[in-house]
């Protein structure tokens, strides 16, 4: 039994994008004139491809890696080879799942919103050119083929974000992922480049097999790719200052929203776990990656408070989240990173599909929440009781400050989300017996957030890399930042949702609606360097 699934595991997980690269190569002109039919071809290879990874997951024992070579052909200079093959652990295993039934989902959405429109058929014709690159990216054993696949995600993607081309807001956004996604790309061909001519393969296992072995310090020019993997994650997801793209690709159809924001932004933090044997011995890289996830967060978790429309606010959330997952992993805690990853995904796809109904909902009638000035020294106590259940509870879980000290600042932001819980049933309600449900709700939450993340910690065992070294003076510093930056979040907001009205309030409240400018500072300075197409009927790939 064993044997057969060893066969059958990699077959089934090449099968997938192989399925939807079928169906993705159908001719425009055949797809726009049978719409319907290239829908329904659509919906049944992404059902077909989750399918795949479905019995590919039930037959993956979780026990550690597992490659399988196609073809594969020698590269000039001692490089190593290309090869084209599957690479499984669990971060594959999982991402596969994961992408493989949102993009059934989305594609299924798709064929009932694009319903009538004239472009329905090429639509999905690169919806499934596009999974298959997501696909082809997640299952890759070796590291030019993942590059080439990341740069098709973004090639393919842009004729999705593209597709209603008249609009000029659509045209400018495409242009600017397009810069962003160009930079992304050279960055990570640069680190190829010195990861290959360094360990002289492009091969996962065998690199990986390598940097488990290491004795003494990481090479200066794996250092350095370990800064460009950095750079190209960072620009994928979104990050602080290039994130304005990501919040004006509402332009495109809803289904592409929900795949981007549920699926390929998260590339950035996939490519950080992929690569975690080499990114693990390079604390420079590591607490570049922090801040940049730390400014981001912050920024884009403010500016998200002040936005009107649902969809923007939507993408504000998404920066912030991507902020607060490349946080993880620069802090080391990979698990929690891929537990983030997967809920956020999950999340935000069903966030996107159900924007409409979310109208409704903030039309509804809604209970308000002012704090009172009596009700201020309330927040202390609350912050105590939670940080005490937090730790307490992290404590059972075997979070201590000397073997996880990472994971006692996610603890305190645990915490204060736990405060805020308890601080609003407290102001909506006077009954005791609320209170003490919620309570009991809060250590139900701490509980399944410390559990998830031992089970995430167990089966990604032996798939990445933790940090060569922990409880330096400089994640120390890391991870103290972290604490003073989610409280000094905290007090923000609740000035933020403060009814009373003040110059300085609304001031700082029209600064954040606008982003703090700094988008349109990087468009005016991209358009000088970089100008986007003259007229919007012109095409430009990308």
């Amino acid at each position: 039994m064993q044997s057969i699934a060893n066969i059958l595991t990699p077959v089934l997980v090449l099968a997938a994008p192989l399925l939807l690269l079928a169906a993705g190569l159908v001719p425009t002109a055949h797809a726009n004139a049978n719409p319907r039919l290239m829908a329904r071809l659509s919906t049944a290879a992404a059902w077909l491809a989750f399918a795949c990874a479905l019995v590919a997951a039930l037959l993956y024992p979780f026990n550690g890696v597992h490659s399988w070579n196609l073809f594969s052909v020698a590269l000039p200079g001692e490089v190593g080879n290309f090869s084209i093959g599957t690479y499984l652990n669990s971060v594959t295993i999982i991402m596969l799942l994961l992408v493989s039934f949102v993009g059934a989902v989305v594609s299924r959405y798709a064929r009932n919103y694009l319903d009538g429109e004239v472009n329905q058929g090429r639509f999905h014709k690169w919806l499934n050119l596009t999974l298959t690159a997501i696909l082809a990216l997640i299952v890759s054993g070796n590291l030019l083929m993942f590059t080439l696949a990341w740069i098709a995600t973004s090639f393919c993607l842009h004729e999705l974000l593209m597709f209603y081309r008249e609009r000029p807001a659509a045209v400018l956004a495409a242009h600017k992922k397009f810069v962003a996604s160009r930079i992304s790309d050279l960055s990570l061909l640069a680190a190829t480049f010195l990861i290959s001519s360094t360990l002289h393969t492009l091969e996962f296992e065998e690199i990986f097999r390598t940097m488990a072995v290491l004795d003494g310090p990481m090479p200066l020019a794996l250092h350095w790719a370990a800064v460009l993997i950095v750079i190209s994650a960072a620009l994928k997801s979104a990050q602080f200052p290039f994130h304005g793209w990501l919040i004006q690709v509402m332009e495109a159809p809803t289904p592409v929203s929900a795949l981007l924001h549920a699926g390929i932004v998260n590339a950035g933090a996939f490519l950080i776990l992929r690569m975690s044997p080499i990114m693990s011995h390079s604390a420079t890289a590591m607490g570049l990656l922090a801040m940049i996830g730390l400014v981001t967060l912050a920024l884009a978790s403010l500016v998200m408070l002040t936005q009107t429309s649902i969809k923007v606010s939507l993408a504000w959330s998404t920066t912030a989240q991507m902020g607060f997952m490349l946080l993880e992993c620069g802090l080391g805690l990979y698990s929690l990173a891929m537990l983030h990853l997967v809920a956020h995904s999950l999340y935000k796809a069903h966030a996107f599909l159900a924007s409409g109904s979310g109208v409704d909902g903030f039309r509804a009638p809604a209970i308000a929440y002012a704090p009172s000035g009596s009700q201020r020294w309330r927040w202390g106590f609350a912050l105590v009781i939670s940080g005490a259940m937090a730790l307490g509870i992290g404590a059972i879980f075997g979070v201590t400050l000397q073997q996880q000290p990472a994971l006692i600042a996610t603890s305190t932001i645990v915490a204060i989300a736990i405060t805020q819980l308890l601080m609003q049933a407290a102001s909506l309600f006077s009954n005791g017996a609320f209170l003490l449900r919620a309570l009991g709700l809060s250590a139900v939450v701490c509980t399944a957030y410390f559990a998830l993340h031992g089970a995430f910690e167990y089966a990604l065992l032996g798939s990445v890399l933790p940090l060569s070294e922990t409880g330096g003076v400089f994640q120390t510093v890391l991870i103290v930042l972290v604490i003073i930056a989610f409280f000094g979040l905290l007090l923000i907001q609740r000035a933020l949702k403060d009814t009373s009205r003040s110059p300085l309030r609304e001031a700082i409240y029209m600064h954040l609606y606008n982003g703090l400018y700094i988008d349109v500072f990087i468009t005016r300075v991209l358009q000088r360097v970089w100008p986007g197409p003259l007229s919007t009927s012109k095409y430009y790939g990308g």
